[in-house]
Order: structure tokens, then C-alpha cells, then sequence
């Protein structure tokens, strides 16, 4: 009789985590939806990039764990290359998107812009993450993912 209490207990005490990790869930996916997430729509780099970094910056001191991606398209990648610099302050876009891609960032390029300006890859930072289309991508940030836009 001992051994079927011990079995009973044994059961309850390994299905224990199984139904918390369940409970978990989610939550977890609660938290994940009530984070701030944002995303950055950049094209033109010489009038949007170093203010659109700033933008971020500060956005991510005050609230770090917003979830942030910078779509950019057109003249907007310029910034991302590698060695870029802010036409007027002479500013290197490289150690500022490298700071920000530590806290979470996400830096992502049109391949349709690639395609017709006839840009490899080799020439981005590595930092750079790739979407098919820039405003596809922007798109359905918005209206499936629930991103608020910014374009500064």
C-alpha cells in the first residue's frame, strides 16, 4: 500500500512541472505582446540615419526591452554600408548601429534596392540582417505584428 502512495506522489510531483511550464506559457507570450515594439522605416540615410539612431538610443535608455527593427530601402541603406558617415557631422554610422545591435536591434536591408543599385552584401555592415522587401516588410510589421512605425 506504502509503494501506491509512493507512486502517487511520485507522479504528482513530476507532472508538477509539466503543468507549470503549460501555465507558463502564456504568460510568457503575454509578456511578449505587451512589450513596445517599433519599427524604424529609414530611406533616406542622409537626412534620416543619424537622427533615426538617436531616436533609437534614447528610446532603448528609457525602455530597453523594446523590440526594435530599422527597415531600410532606396537611399536608405546607404547608412549601413560599411565606413558610412552623417554627410554633415562626418559621424561613423558603424560604432553607433554595432551599440545598438548589442542591446537587441535589428538592421535589416531591402534586396530588391540591392538588386537594382546592383549591391552585394560585402559591402554592408555586419550587422546587417536582409528582407526580401523593404516596404513588405514594413507592411506587415504594422498591420500582422502590431509594430508602431516611426519614420524620422
Amino acid at each position: 500500500m506504502r509503494w501506491l502512495q509512493a507512486v502517487f506522489i511520485l507522479t504528482l510531483f513530476c507532472a508538477a512541472p509539466a503543468v507549470a511550464q503549460d501555465q507558463a506559457a502564456p504568460a510568457m507570450a503575454q509578456a511578449e505582446s505587451a512589450r513596445d515594439k517599433v519599427v524604424y522605416h529609414i530611406d533616406d540615410a542622409a537626412g534620416q540615419a543619424l537622427k533615426a539612431l538617436r531616436n533609437i538610443r534614447n528610446q532603448m535608455d528609457v525602455a530597453p526591452d523594446t523590440r526594435i527593427i530599422v527597415v531600410a530601402h532606396g537611399d536608405g541603406v546607404d547608412f549601413l554600408f560599411d565606413g558610412a558617415r552623417d554627410p554633415k557631422s562626418n559621424v561613423e554610422f558603424g560604432p553607433l548601429i554595432a551599440g545598438l545591435k548589442v542591446q537587441g536591434v535589428t538592421f535589416e536591408v531591402c534586396e530588391i534596392t540591392m538588386k537594382r543599385r546592383n549591391l552585394g552584401k560585402e559591402r554592408f555592415v555586419m550587422e546587417a540582417d536582409y528582407t526580401p522587401s523593404g516596404v513588405v516588410r514594413i507592411s506587415r510589421l504594422q498591420t500582422r505584428d502590431h509594430f508602431a512605425y516611426i519614420k524620422p
